[in-house]
């Protein structure tokens, strides 16, 4: 018998729906290679779940608030059971946007220009702002989300509108926005596991266009990149994954725009469903499903 693995999934962020998605496609490939799987909430009967199974690993199969951003992190080091993906810090790091960028500017990773907005400025003022320091368009997003949740692309015309949709946050960026192609970078461990270009019908990259399967997206693999760009965009991807000293998988998103990589953001908890970008880039590269989730089980983080 294989080892025991107990995946965690689904949670109460508003990826919730993704979480349960990559939970199910995870145990029905762990099952069917011979490991003893159980699926669990993160709830109060998460501790009396974990003593009763006595998992080898914990796979962490949440996404956003809670699931990604140190919060589960911390509660499972308590438990002394390796679990994939990043540690504490990392995942707080990585998902606090505007510390993530502080970061990758200090370490002279190119990343768009912004600001932060505490829903603190007249209309007058904040469109002032804009145009000194960004210009239209520009990008509005929430600080601590993923799989571009809430994330909208504004014009003079609409931004107050969108705003008003993510005043519940407190406090939000505002990025100007970079045109050009989309194009996702993995690492995973200490290897630059590949990447992959995305071309949606939609304006941009958004929620839809990532697990709406109506949208169709166009993903290209390979990227139609020459191997000097090829190399940059990893080594910026493997920069930014050693700089928070991620764990297991990262995938970061850059926009790259005459001949410059931005990286908008690090995700230390990609999706494992169907749609999800690693599983298709490890398939690329001849990794098997069931190999990057073994590869994520024994990058898992260990206790001394």
């Amino acid at each position: 018998m294989k080892k025991k693995i107990l995946i965690i999934s689904g949670g109460i962020s508003k990826e919730r729906i993704i979480s349960l998605d990559t939970g199910r496609q995870v145990a029905r490939e762990l099952k069917k290679n011979g490991y003893k799987v159980k699926t669990t909430e993160p709830n109060y009967k998460l501790f009396e779940t974990i003593k009763s199974f006595k998992p080898k690993v914990i796979f962490n199969a949440l996404h956003g608030q809670y699931g990604e951003d140190g919060y589960i992190q911390t509660i499972l080091e308590t438990t002394r059971i390796p679990y994939t993906h990043s540690g504490v810090i990392s995942s707080a790091l990585a998902m606090d946007k505007e510390i993530s960028k502080k970061i990758f500017k200090k370490n002279n990773i190119l990343t768009p220009k912004y600001f932060c907005y505490s829903f603190n400025l007249s209309k007058f003022k904040l469109l002032e702002k804009i145009n000194i320091k960004l210009k239209f368009p520009v990008v509005i997003k929430p600080i601590n989300e993923g799989s571009s949740v809430n994330v909208f692309i504004c014009n003079k015309s609409n931004i107050y509108k969108k705003i008003n949709l993510l005043k519940g946050y407190g406090k939000i960026i505002i990025e100007e926005f970079i045109p050009g192609r989309e194009i996702q970078a993995a690492i995973i461990g200490s290897n630059k596991l590949g990447a992959i270009e995305l071309r949606p019908k939609r304006k941009f990259y958004d929620y839809q266009a990532k697990y709406n399967p109506k949208a169709k997206t166009m993903h290209i693999i390979p990227v139609d990149l020459t191997k000097k760009e090829y190399n940059k965009l990893m080594n910026i991807a493997f920069k930014a994954h050693k700089i928070l000293k991620c764990e297991g998988v990262t995938r970061s998103d850059f926009k790259f725009f005459k001949n410059k990589f931005y990286l908008l953001e690090i995700n230390t908890q990609p999706g494992m469903t169907k749609l999800s970008l690693v599983p298709e880039i490890a398939a690329f590269k001849k990794i098997s499903f069931i190999k990057l989730i073994e590869l994520l089980l024994k990058n898992a983080i260990k206790f001394k």
